[in-house]
């Protein structure tokens, strides 16, 4: 019977694409815990230019690519073999031909606890907003495979935090703390391929 340490050499390491459109504060979580995975971050995907991401990635020495084009993504994507794609604040919709290329194999983060101030129109400060305008007492962070329905895959980690009477920039700061650490947790988990979707739900495994 193999021990847990012969088990995780076993595995194949995977091939990570992380795509951004802004900062990059949860790409720097992910590179910050690189060594904890089996895997390698491999490249770095922006369809914004000047998105401070791409040079996070470069310090880093991560392959890095500007691409608008969905055709264009699709290729990079396979001539790169990547295995996992992390959508780590991409302010785009993927088309319908790369998640079913890659089903199963994109976790999306998400800034608030899904179902709650999700879909459309519902990203970044919005949530933050949204949450402290309805008075809720609870909120959070969410990672989640990706279908054809915005925020709507399969759930895999959820956390959450108690509302304090404060504003959105301040929440937004305190999630911020929440989506770096289940992130880089739901990366781990899946390569070393702890993360089974079952009729539609996750199972996280031993």
């Amino acid at each position: 019977m193999l021990n847990l340490e012969t088990k995780k050499l076993s595995l194949q390491s995977k091939n990570i694409a992380v795509l951004i459109s802004g900062g990059g504060t949860n790409l720097q979580a992910l590179i910050d815990n690189e060594k904890d995975f089996n895997g390698k971050i491999k490249i770095v995907i922006s369809n914004k230019k000047d998105a401070y991401g791409l040079v996070r990635a470069k310090n880093n020495n991560i392959d890095t690519f500007v691409i608008r084009d969905n055709e264009v993504l699709l290729k990079t994507l396979k001539e790169n073999n990547i295995d996992l794609i992390v959508l780590a604040g991409y302010l785009k919709i993927l088309p319908k031909s790369i998640i079913r290329e890659f089903e199963n194999k994109i976790i999306n983060i998400h800034p608030s606890l899904i179902p709650a101030f999700c879909g459309d129109g519902f990203y970044g400060m919005r949530v933050h907003e949204a949450v402290i305008n309805k008075g809720v007492k609870y909120s959070g962070a969410t990672t989640h495979f990706v279908n054809e329905f915005a925020d709507e895959g399969p759930i895999i980690m959820q956390k959450a935090l108690e509302v304090l009477d404060s504003d959105a920039e301040e929440l937004q700061k305190r999630v911020l703390e929440i989506e770096h650490d289940i992130l880089v947790q739901s990366v781990k988990y899946f390569c070393d391929d702890k993360l089974k979707v079952v009729n539609g739900k996750v199972m996280i495994g031993e």
